[in-house]
């Protein structure tokens, strides 16, 4: 594109964005048993603690979204990227359940507008390889998530705790923020006669009308239950159900994210030679077989062994099923981070949902829920060939 005449500077940014993104969600994610500990935390407060401040984001990032195609895109995204440092030391100044809910609050939606907006740029850097791009960001996430619990637990050995390893991701944010200062962070929707805020509103609107979009918001919000949603329960689940140690549940996360990097140094090849929809049927079937598996055999070692596995076949779903919502939106990089955020109101209650069945059942329980996800992307992805755009 000429409003990106020399891209790899600009990729590398991006991708460093997403990169400490998923640092500080891996380290969190690995977290829980001793923030749940240190603040006296319940499966319920758990649960509102993964629901809400989600739920809120997706109430403010649509309109993010909109600004970011209509000529705002540069100003939200280093607004976000100050938001997100703040948020991050309120967490670690948290001494109860009230004050770190209203960090996450902040957290949440900072994120959308630094990391998503990013993304959303990265699409327009090259709209003719979303799905190869894709794979470039997921594979920097993945990075990101095996050192994050790694950076927590040298946190630990260091002395300085989880809420330590807080303040430190609020200093590598200020640090990257400087890196992203200089980038124009351009929209594909941003031309000289840009369209106005309603206008970028109704374009939004109509996307979610649209039968191809949303089939792809529909396979997103379900393959997030053995994504994200795994992530943030798979530490509590591994404490209070299988009996192991925070210390070994946090190199279990970290044995998940590292089967997800090997996955996706995997999936770039392999993008070039097989069609992306055919891979994510075949992984689909097998995470369907693994995490049965994972749930029912006893003893660390082999959850160890299916933790690497489940983590190393659904590392291409994200980057895979974003891609095609993008390539379904063209030169509307932006309404994408906004369908997805309206779309994912719902989305974002699962969560609490498996938070209140944990507490009124048991965590084991809840668990077998995730198996949605698997079977939806099986049901749900088109047997034929999808137009190309």
């Amino acid at each position: 594109m000429k409003r990106y005449p020399n891209t790899t500077p600009i990729i590398l940014v991006l991708l460093l964005i997403e990169f400490l993104d998923e640092l500080v969600f891996g380290a969190g994610e690995a977290a829980w048993p001793l923030i749940r500990t240190d603040l006296g935390l319940s499966y319920v407060h758990i649960g509102l603690l993964l629901s809400l401040p989600g739920i809120a984001s997706s109430l403010v990032e649509p309109v993010i979204g909109i600004l970011g195609d209509v000529g705002k895109r540069r100003l939200l995204v280093l607004g976000g990227g100050l938001l997100f440092a703040l948020s991050l030391s309120l967490t670690a100044l948290s001494n109860s359940f009230l004050p770190l809910l209203i960090s996450f609050v902040l957290l949440y939606p900072a994120a959308g507008a630094f990391v998503s907006l990013s993304q959303a740029t990265l699409m327009d850097v090259d709209p003719q390889r979303h799905e190869l791009n894709m794979a470039r960001w997921v594979l920097a996430g993945s990075v990101g998530l095996v050192l994050g619990p790694l950076a927590l637990s040298g946190a630990r050995a260091a002395g300085w705790g989880w809420r330590g390893a807080y303040l430190s991701f609020a200093g590598i944010t200020l640090l990257v923020w400087l890196f992203a200062l200089p980038l124009p962070f351009q929209g594909a929707g941003e031309k000289p006669a840009s369209p106005s805020f309603w206008q970028g509103a109704k374009i939004s609107l109509q996307a979610l009308g649209r039968r191809e979009v949303l089939r792809w918001l529909t396979l997103l919000e379900f393959s997030d239950l053995m994504l994200d949603v795994l992530l943030g329960f798979l530490a509590l689940y591994l404490v209070d159900a299988a009996g192991t140690t925070p210390g070994q549940a946090a190199a279990a996360v970290a044995v998940w994210t590292g089967g997800r990097l090997l996955g996706g140094l995997l999936l770039l090849p392999l993008l070039k030679r097989v069609r992306g929809l055919s891979y994510l049927r075949v992984s689909a079937a097998v995470e369907l077989a693994l995490f049965p598996a994972f749930l029912l055999l006893p003893g660390y070692e082999p959850k160890l062994v299916l933790l690497a596995l489940l983590g190393f076949f659904n590392a291409g779903w994200y980057s895979i099923l974003q891609a095609q919502l993008y390539s379904a939106m063209p030169g509307q990089s932006g309404a994408v981070m906004t369908v997805g955020n309206v779309f994912g109101l719902v989305g974002g209650l699962i969560p609490l949902g498996l938070g209140w069945i944990a507490e009124c059942v048991d965590l084991q329980a809840a668990m077998w829920l995730l198996l949605l996800g698997p079977a939806a992307l099986l049901v749900g992805i088109p047997l034929k060939r999808v137009r190309d755009r």
